[in-house]
């Protein structure tokens, strides 16, 4: 019971309080904390609400990293993700069982606070569209999830919510983006103000974040609902999504104080591997993944010297020619020659002080290249907005690593000029053309270029066929339940199951259909 009301419930201090009623006076007197704070400050849990929610992905850890073939390990812990390990598959729980008492019930006791003022019409506002983002990141991995339940422990005692359905959940994700996006006002001057780690109380911004939500969820629906994703896209579009540097979606972070001010994708690499700087003494065996660099080098690309370094007599070098992955095959044992494979580089993807970037112009770029391909956005030419993504994705390194031009333009338009869309060959080709540089482009963003891969099929991973993985050599489809769910809300995991499909690795969620 106690893990089942930390898995659902807000942190339940301040209802303590009911129970001191019936006890003795000084013993109340005696237990109360004066330093203790008997009203939350509503500013305060929103700001650990967007912490919690930026940190809490598929991005932690080493298995979308691997799955999406940037890294792996010699070791079969850490690569779980590029080996799909079978000891090691509960560990794709983690997200889930984070998720629900951190940012899923933060961003509740926010609405709760907000949503009856009409003075606070853009605190509402903007804590709706951050419930979205944090509940459409858990349910594209899991696919059925608690959702209209959720975070109702405290509230309503409701300790076992029903999992609602996948699609249940996109419909009402879509429908409070346009509320939330349409309730945002300029002519209302409260907002979060420095309480809003994103866009300090921007409401501007703020509205372009979640047209752009829109816009990548209605994408995702081009498989099931093809007329959907379409009415969708048409709506974000016409709202204004982003597309330029300024009005990206991130979080700022710093390299001093707690844990929680520091990138969470950084740090959890440095901590796993990186540490050290020195190309041996990597805790975990971790290294960039053969097919990643072997795919950089192929095209030229001018990401290689800004994302990855190889250690020359323990000096970091960024020399593209001496770049390379490790074999995502290597069973166990460390490598001989270890050293000499490439890993994360200390200033850019390793940069604790760096911001994360969560919706970024070179993503809007991207999928409005396939909505023009499929005839759903007229404005501008596929091939437009392909290269405009390529260019954004490449200064977007800029931001990141605090250098101006960190890579030159004149790289940039080679490579533009030498990867043209091929727009003589077919739809399936160009979309193909737009995904692979969607693997590069978003990078370290690996969750959402998860889903874009089950969704397009692009890139065309091969999968490792390693020797005793769960999956039979196929690259897993999404994410597994934690196994408490099985003892602690038995009855509405089952519904879930019945309805989505076993509890497997291969069992695909609603949208990613074949």
């Amino acid at each position: 019971m106690k893990q089942l009301f930390s898995r659902y419930t807000f942190p339940l201090l301040a209802a303590c309080s009911m129970f001191l009623t019936s006890c003795d006076g000084d013993f109340a007197e005696i237990n109360t904390n004066p330093n203790a704070v008997s009203v939350p400050t509503t500013p305060y849990i929103f700001s650990k609400a967007l912490y919690d929610g930026a940190a809490n992905s598929g991005n932690k850890g080493s298995l979308l990293f691997g799955l999406m073939q940037y890294t792996t390990s010699y070791n079969d812990v850490e690569g779980f993700g590029s080996k799909y390990v079978a000891s090691q598959v509960n560990a794709t729980g983690g997200v889930f069982t984070n998720s629900y008492p951190n940012q899923i019930n933060e961003i509740g006791e926010v609405i709760k606070a907000v949503k009856d003022d009409p003075t606070k019409v853009n605190l509402y506002a903007t804590a709706r569209i951050w419930r979205v983002y944090c509940f459409s990141r858990l349910t594209d991995l899991y696919g059925d999830i608690p959702y209209s339940q959720a975070g109702q422990g405290y509230n309503l005692s409701v300790f076992q919510p029903k999992y609602d359905a996948q699609s249940t959940v996109y419909a009402d994700m879509l429908k409070e983006l346009e509320a939330a996006a349409t309730a945002l006002t300029t002519s209302n001057t409260t907002t979060f103000g420095n309480s809003d780690l994103i866009y300090q109380g921007n409401v501007t911004q703020w509205k372009k974040f979640a047209y752009s939500l829109m816009l990548r969820l209605g994408m995702r629906l081009t498989k099931v609902d093809a007329a959907g994703a379409q009415s969708w896209v048409t709506k974000a579009v016409a709202g204004g999504v982003i597309r330029d540097y300024a009005d990206i979606a991130k979080v700022s972070y710093t390299s001093g104080g707690q844990n929680i001010n520091k990138n969470p994708v950084a740090w959890q690499l440095l901590n796993d591997n990186y540490l050290r700087a020195d190309g041996v003494n990597n805790t975990e065996g971790g290294k960039y993944q053969q097919v990643f660099i072997n795919s950089l080098k192929a095209n030229n690309d001018p990401r290689l010297g800004v994302l990855s370094v190889v250690y020359v007599n323990g000096t970091a070098s960024s020399d593209e020619s001496i770049q390379k992955g490790m074999p995502a095959t290597i069973n166990g044992t460390k490598p001989s020659d270890f050293v000499t494979y490439s890993e994360p580089k200390q200033t850019t993807v390793l940069k604790v002080d760096a911001p994360l970037l969560l919706f970024t112009a070179a993503e809007s770029n991207f999928l409005l290249a396939e909505a023009a391909l499929r005839g759903w956005y007229s404005a501008e030419t596929a091939t437009s907005l392909y290269e405009a993504g390529i260019r954004a994705s490449m200064r977007q390194w800029d931001l990141i690593s605090g250098t101006t031009n960190v890579i030159d333009r004149t790289r940039i338009d080679s490579y533009v000029a030498a990867h043209a869309l091929k727009t003589t060959g077919s739809v399936a080709t160009q979309i193909e053309q737009i995904y692979n540089e969607v693997w590069v482009g978003l990078f370290p963003d690996a969750q959402e270029v998860y889903n874009n891969y089950r969704r397009t099929g692009y890139p065309a991973l091969t999968p490792n066929v390693y020797p005793g993985n769960a999956t039979g050599g196929k690259i897993f489809r999404r994410f597994l339940y934690p196994v408490l769910e099985q003892t602690l809300n038995r009855a509405s995991y089952n519904e879930a199951v019945q309805r989505q499909g076993v509890d497997d690795l291969l069992t695909r969620v609603w949208w990613d259909k074949q």
